[in-house]
């Protein structure tokens, strides 16, 4: 199976699955000297579990994780740092029902289709479960990211159709965490809350969407062809469980705008050559250029619904499918520390990329 490391000098490659024994990390390309916070990187982890509220799945993990190399005396050594978190909460039973049918929107039959043989508790290695290996991987980053002085802060902005209205720079991302839903505006999360219980009431599944807003990033980071940041982010974003769409900037509402409106004018702060505008999203010819970068990711509505659905199994007979288990009627609340997480991996990838072209 490809396709399960990401980076260039910061190298994640995860493993494990959804209903296996354990899901782990091994982080190669960590610079030596890095004081390993294991507060931090639980802490991490702990946003992302399942069983945090009464909003998402109520599988009971504590997503522990265990530190075996890479660290010596609470320091990265600059050799492999692997890291392991097991399950303890998997009932494999509850997906016993679907062993040989497709679920509608799900990743069954395209595994089925490329592997010939699928782990179909929990979705396997294609579940959400995956990223509890990549939070942890992407708090290593955001210590990294730290000393640089960059900050990663991502927020639910909609759930359904009930949007925060407000742009990044009017809310408090401090009380992001105040809240299960992750809003930092306290009324609209009362709502959001609202609505997705109803939803979880009515045995549906509802989506969402995530803001991320990074600070602090020096201009010069991302590869001006093929390797440009935004299409990194856009590919890390992508590669996330449910993520359907992505857009930096003024992105997709920039059409709508003439030239003479979206150009940043430059301007001279300083020491620093800053833009009075910022539609640009902190990005131009794929290269940051020192402005806040800020983006949105669009997540579908959980497949698994408690509803019957029409569908197929193996022999291509009709089947009726309904979903079992515990699963989240809405994934953006858990979605928040992942997006996080994703966005430090190619902030600190295009990081050390920049210092050794500088060297």
């Amino acid at each position: 199976m490809a396709g399960n490391t990401f980076g260039q000098v910061f190298k994640i490659t995860t493993f494990g699955e959804s209903h296996g024994k354990a899901l782990g990390v091994i982080i190669d390309g960590c610079p030596p000297g890095l004081a390993i916070d294991e507060v931090f990187i639980q802490n991490e982890l702990t946003r992302r579990k399942p069983g945090q509220s009464k909003i998402v799945t109520q599988r009971k993990e504590g997503d522990e994780f265990e530190l075996l190399s890479g660290v010596f005396e609470g320091k990265s050594t600059g050799t492999p740092i692997s890291m392991v978190i097991y399950n303890q909460d998997a009932r494999s039973r509850d997906y016993s029902h679907i062993k040989d049918k497709f679920r509608p929107s799900h990743a069954d039959y395209t595994y089925q289709a490329k592997y010939g043989i699928r782990d179909y508790r929990g979705g396997g290695r294609s579940s959400a479960r995956e990223t509890a290996a990549r939070v942890a991987a992407g708090a290593i980053a955001k210590l990294l990211l730290k000393q640089e002085g960059i900050t990663v802060n991502a927020y639910v902005s909609q759930v359904g159709e009930l949007a925060l209205n407000k742009p990044y720079q009017a809310l408090d991302f401090s009380k992001t965490e105040d809240n299960p839903v992750r809003c930092p505006d306290p009324e609209v999360a009362e709502e959001m809350i609202k609505l997705i219980k109803q939803i979880r009431k009515e045995g549906d599944t509802i989506g969402g969407v995530v803001n991320c807003v990074i600070q602090g990033c020096p201009p010069g980071l991302g590869e001006p062809v093929f390797d440009k940041l935004h299409a990194d982010l856009a590919k890390a974003m992508l590669n996330i469980n449910a993520c359907k769409g992505f857009e930096y900037g003024s992105g997709f509402e920039g059409v709508t705008m003439r030239g003479s409106e979206h150009n940043d004018r430059f301007v001279q702060e300083g020491e620093q050559v800053k833009t009075l505008s910022n539609y640009s999203g902190g990005i131009q010819g794929g290269i940051s250029n020192g402005m806040d970068i800020y983006f949105r990711t669009a997540f579908k509505p959980v497949a698994t619904i408690v509803q019957a659905q029409q569908s197929v199994n193996e022999a291509g007979e009709a089947v009726e499918v309904s979903g079992k288990g515990r699963h989240d009627p809405c994934v953006v609340p858990r979605a928040v520390p992942i997006v996080e997480a994703m966005a430090a991996l190619v902030l600190v990838d295009h990081l050390l990329r920049q210092k050794a072209v500088r060297s």
